[in-house]
């Protein structure tokens, strides 16, 4: 969900890329589905390893989740890093609709979060 807002968030001004510590295989369907309530469309999106990046020269590195900020290796080149620890709804237990809500609350403190962020990076510093 994160790539998928920041992305919007940014256009085509930034490369956005994901990964994962420890990633599923497979983007949540529920993850898909709330995402596209925000006109976001993420079902292309695929659930891969942070090593596919690790020859790559990466500015800045975000994490999200958990202990993600412990275990995510520093990039030859990364200056900048940010760690904004959201809950994983993945792990949501209860009804169907407990387990939806969880994921849109997430997808809204993300969204709420990297639209800030992404202002910054297209406004750039005030001087």
């Amino acid at each position: 969900m994160a790539q998928g807002i920041l992305k919007a968030s940014v256009g085509n001004r930034v490369d956005v890329l994901s990964a994962g510590s420890k990633p599923s295989g497979y983007v949540h369907p529920i993850a898909i589905t709330v995402m596209k309530e925000i006109g976001i469309d993420i079902s292309d999106h695929t659930s891969k390893s942070l090593d596919v990046y690790l020859d790559q020269n990466i500015f800045t590195v975000i994490t999200v989740c958990g202990n993600a900020d412990q275990v995510c290796p520093v990039f030859p080149g990364q200056i900048n890093r940010h760690h904004w620890g959201f809950n994983d709804p993945s792990h949501t237990t209860g009804t169907e609709e407990e387990i939806l809500n969880a994921f849109r609350k997430t997808r809204d403190e993300i969204k709420s979060v990297f639209e800030a962020y992404g202002a910054g990076l297209i406004e750039g510093p005030k001087l």
